[in-house]
């Protein structure tokens, strides 16, 4: 794997281009789903290798990312850390789950931001308390939506986002996980 250089750039979108392409898709998935259960079973993977002092150098698809620690944990600090990659993933995955099911429900969103925070202690993963949870052991998001709708509007989606969302669902019940270690050459 090679190292990134280069920024990622999001292209503007209006919110009817977006409207017309979460249209789309929710239609497009549908009607496969429909046509064949089985095409909504998805299988996602990611490959990463050790770079630097603890850093990773991940692909996922056609994307490459670095992973790291703060030079306390030993790292570089050239990337964020994997925790902080966790909680970007469930912020990234709200603010798609919340214009999906705005869409789905009729609830006019103009904006989304999401914050989370999550607590962690240390003493776990260096050894020094085998009673904590070497994870989170609580995170906190904070959704902000604006628009035009009523606060009990924007409640009624957010059950439908923490029902409907895939990496919330990851956080909030146990995922069943298998480890094979083999021995390379």
């Amino acid at each position: 794997m090679t190292t990134l250089t280069e920024a990622t750039i999001v292209p503007e979108i209006t919110a009817d281009e977006r409207a017309e392409r979460l249209d789309a898709a929710g239609a497009a998935w549908i009607a496969r789903i429909d046509a064949n259960r089985d095409s909504s079973k998805l299988t996602y993977r990611a490959d990463g290798v050790g770079v630097g002092s603890v850093a990773t150098q991940v692909r996922a698809g056609k994307h490459e990312f670095v992973i790291d620690e703060p030079a306390p944990l030993a790292g570089d600090d050239v990337a964020a850390s994997p925790v902080e990659y966790a909680l970007g993933a469930l912020v990234g995955c709200q603010v798609v789950v919340y214009r999906l099911y705005a869409r789905a429900l009729g609830i006019q969103v103009d904006d989304v931001r999401v914050t989370a925070e999550g607590d962690l202690d240390a003493a776990r993963l260096l050894g020094k308390d085998e009673t904590v949870r070497p994870g989170f052991s609580a995170i906190r998001l904070n959704v902000e939506l604006t628009g035009p709708e009523s606060q009990e509007r924007y409640e009624q989606l957010r059950d439908a986002v923490d029902i409907n969302c895939p990496v919330y669902d990851l956080f909030a019940n146990p995922t069943p996980v298998s480890v094979t270690v083999t021995k390379g050459a």
